[in-house]
């Protein structure tokens, strides 16, 4: 049975045959363009499992493409990890914030491609749980209905904007979500009103998840995930 179909984009020819050869050995089927506007219309023609979108494209750059992907309801759920050579914060955290999946920074090694790329598809098989739904994960449970969440059988006492953040990461764990990210998803009396006070939320849910405060894992210049 045939592999997941990808969708390469690059504007470096030797880079495209570096990604082509390393991903079609696993048995993916690859399509490969050099251009935005390449990709959106291969994407369009022929909705790919995965597109790995460099961010430094000529004309329609790889934001611009990561944009009109998310906006078109064929394309929207086309899981995207970002390349990109930029050392800014901000291209990354702007692709984050469009829908994008996940990134690598260039140069990467062909093994921790594989890697992402498994990763992704495996987070994209698993049917996105229902926001009321009970998460049980390493030695926690969080249960919304019940506003209560148990560590290794004993229950924590968390505000309700801790909850909420536990229960918002715990659901996708594995998953980057940025400050902003978190601020719209995590709501109440003492919600976070900065990007920068999502900080200080988190500092305290780790300080009551005692020895594994590693659930919660930084991003760094990105955000937050919750380990997998």
């Amino acid at each position: 049975m045939a592999k997941e179909r990808i969708l390469v984009v690059d504007d470096e020819e030797d880079l495209l045959e570096l990604v082509r050869y390393n991903l079609t050995r696993e048995g993916y089927r690859v399509t490969c363009v050099s251009t935005g506007e390449d990709a959106i219309e291969s994407a369009r023609r022929e909705v790919p499992d995965l597109v790995i979108l460099d961010l430094l494209l000529p004309n329609v750059d790889g934001l611009e493409v990561c944009r009109r992907l998310k906006g078109d309801s064929k394309t929207k759920h086309i899981p995207i990890l970002m390349l990109t050579a930029k050392t800014e914060e901000a291209d990354v955290v702007a692709g984050l914030e469009l829908g994008a999946d996940d990134y690598m920074t260039k140069p990467f090694s062909p093994r921790v491609l594989l890697a992402r790329v498994k990763a992704v598809m495996r987070r994209r098989s698993v049917a996105a749980p229902d926001e009321r739904s009970v998460v049980r994960i390493h030695e926690l449970v969080v249960d919304p209905g019940r506003h209560e969440a148990l560590l290794e059988g004993k229950q924590i006492e968390l505000t309700y904007t801790e909850f909420a953040l536990l229960h918002f990461l715990a659901r996708k764990p594995g998953w980057t979500f940025t400050r902003s990210q978190i601020v719209d998803a995590v709501k109440g009396e003492d919600y976070p009103v900065t990007e920068r006070s999502v900080d200080v939320q988190v500092a305290g849910l780790r300080k009551k998840l005692g020895p594994h405060a590693e659930y919660v894992q930084t991003v760094r210049g990105v955000g937050y995930r919750f380990k997998e």
